[in-house]
Formats: C-alpha cells, sequence, structure tokens
C-alpha cells in the first residue's frame, strides 16, 4: 500500500516520502495518528503541488544538508567501547549511540536521520552508516569501532588484589 508522509516517521521515510508499507501498519497506525495520507492520484497531484510551493524552502533545507555532510567528510570518528573475547562487543552500539559521539564531535545530526545495518553494531571494526538529512541527500558515514581497554586485564586485577590484602 502506497502512502505519503506527513510527519517525520523514523525507519519509514520523511514528510513528503511517498513509501510502501502493509495495509495493517497504514490502516492501524499511520493514518490514524496522522502520520500519512493514502497516496491517490489526487493527493499526488496535492504534494506535487506542495513540493512546487515550497521549492525556496526545500532548497535552503538541501543545502543545509549538503553543509553538514561537509562537515561529516571532516569528522573522523572512532568510538571506544567494551570489549570481549575476540571482537564482540558487550551490548551493542545503535543510532543513538552514534548521534552522541558525533554530537560529541561537534555535529548534530537526529538519530532518526541514521540507518545502521542490522539496527546496530555488535562488533569491532569499520563500519558505515546511511545518514539521511533530506529525501535528495544521503550520505554514507563510515566511523571505527575500537577496544577501549582489554577486558582480559580485569580478571587478573581480581586475583591480585586479594593476594596483597592477605
Amino acid at each position: 500500500m502506497d502512502i505519503i508522509l506527513k510527519k517525520d516517521v523514523e525507519n519509514l521515510g520523511l514528510e513528503f516520502d511517498t513509501v510502501s508499507v502493509k495495509p495493517g501498519y497504514a490502516r492501524n497506525f499511520l493514518l490514524p495518528q496522522g502520520y500519512a495520507v493514502l497516496a491517490t492520484p489526487k493527493n499526488r497531484a496535492a504534494l506535487a503541488a506542495t513540493l512546487e510551493e515550497r521549492k525556496e524552502e526545500e532548497a535552503k533545507l538541501i543545502a543545509d544538508a549538503k553543509a553538514k555532510v561537509e562537515q561529516l567528510k571532516n569528522t573522523p570518528l572512532t568510538i571506544a567501547t567494551k570489549v570481549g573475547s575476540g571482537d564482540k562487543l558487550f551490548g551493542s552500539i545503535n543510532n543513538a549511540n552514534l548521534s552522541e559521539e558525533l554530537a560529541k564531535a561537534g555535529v548534530q545530526i537526529d538519530r532518526k536521520y541514521i540507518k545502521i545495518p542490522g539496527n546496530n553494531i555488535k562488533r569491532t571494526g569499520r563500519v558505515t552508516a546511511l545518514i539521511r538529512l533530506h529525501r535528495d541527500v544521503e550520505y554514507n558515514y563510515e566511523f571505527d569501532v575500537v577496544s577501549d581497554a582489554p577486558v582480559e586485564a580485569a580478571p587478573e586485577a581480581k586475583t591480585q588484589s586479594p593476594e596483597s590484602e592477605a
């Protein structure tokens, strides 16, 4: 079922996007909540007219989005986290964590614009996340996930501390 989004919907799309969803999701959630309208020919024509009216505003939004992409290109990021045996993380890193780390680096991006393959990261290494700032502006942001400290050293510290007390 094709619908036109009236608001940004996380993990679905941005305002004025035409997306295809399952009928139950549209009928039971998106349409009653006012997040979308059916993509009928009349509504598609209204969408085209709305986008035509908003051309100047859209141009400004696209320029702002492209400026953020340039800022992202100049912001290398390495996320240090606790790692267990091998390269598996304790817990995971999701779009909210990436948004926080980018904010610390000086780039403000809301988590709803970030899509990580599989929705979270569970291993160290180089990762690519899709950052969609506008329906016409997307950027594949690459960053590293590394270990903050070897976890194997922690049990040794525990065994040494009782000996020093005895």
